[in-house]
């Protein structure tokens, strides 16, 4: 077979693929990447199907070369098909775990599950859910980022949560890498940026307490979980290097309200002192 014709039947075959079935296969190539090729049943022609080193397995992410061989019999769920590269992308970690990945698809955006905080960890919390298997390799099917956990600065996520408490959160996306239910739990809550949105204005005067020093001004906080930036150039009348030159951590400032942004959750400040009065 030329190579047109051989392409003009890998688009047949391609056309005749459809996400969320399973297809066998034999293994061709393990990549050093740890990419699986795979040679599917029913075209002979040349590999197509391809497991990437993080759909093959939820209990060995670090051994995937050792653990899939050339000529091993596999079977995995398409979970893309990229005729234009001539690749069906596909998932052993599927097929290994059918009924953790029927219930994590299952999940919709927006929806709202409960379980008990299973461990904290220095990377996000595990959520062990009432509903659904197991997780093969980790305390829990729900996962928490740190930065989902609050709307609040915290230090530790232990601050937030506890091992054993009771939570509610909502269903952000099912991560297929690691057979997770991304979750979050300050979902739950009202956004205090929106609410202090809603009052706002631009030349309003508040008075807030600094948090946080970067190279390029200093953030303050002037409602419970609302934090804005006066930019470097702002704290003083004179030029200033760094932030440390004018204000400290914990000290109280009087800001005016420069600009509001709801999209980006972003609130720009400068100090009163240095602007005119626009009020």
């Amino acid at each position: 077979m030329d190579e047109t014709s051989d392409g003009q039947a890998a688009q047949d075959f391609l056309a005749t693929v459809r996400r969320g079935e399973h297809c066998s296969g034999t293994v061709t190539k393990v990549t050093r990447d740890g990419d699986v090729v795979v040679a599917l049943d029913g075209f002979p022609g040349r590999p197509l199907g391809v497991v990437g080193p993080l759909d093959v397995s939820w209990t060995r992410f670090a051994r995937t070369n050792r653990e899939v061989e050339v000529g091993q019999r596999v079977t995995a769920e398409v979970i893309a098909v990229d005729r234009e590269a001539g690749r069906v992308r596909m998932s052993m970690a599927a097929t290994e775990n059918p009924q953790l990945w029927a219930f994590l698809k299952g999940l919709r955006y927006g929806e709202i599950v409960s379980g008990v905080i299973a461990s904290i960890e220095s990377f996000g919390v595990f959520v062990r859910l009432d509903e659904g298997p197991g997780h093969p390799a980790f305390p829990g099917v729900g996962f928490i980022s740190y930065a989902a956990l609050s709307w609040h600065r915290f230090d530790a996520a232990s601050d937030i949560v506890q091992v054993g408490q009771r939570v509610s959160c909502e269903f952000l996306r099912f991560d297929t890498s690691n057979g997770e239910a991304r979750l979050s739990l300050k979902a739950m809550q009202p956004d205090p940026f929106q609410v202090f949105a809603d009052t706002a204005r631009e030349g309003q005067v508040l008075c807030g307490r600094v948090t946080k020093l970067v190279p390029f001004g200093v953030f303050v906080e002037v409602a419970d979980g609302v934090e804005g930036l006066v930019h470097l150039r702002e704290p003083t009348e004179a030029p200033v290097e760094t932030p440390e030159e004018v204000v400290r951590v914990g000290e109280e400032l009087s800001v005016v309200v420069l600009e509001v942004d709801r999209g980006q959750r972003r609130l720009t400040l400068a100090r009163q002192q240095v602007l005119p009065d626009i009020r």
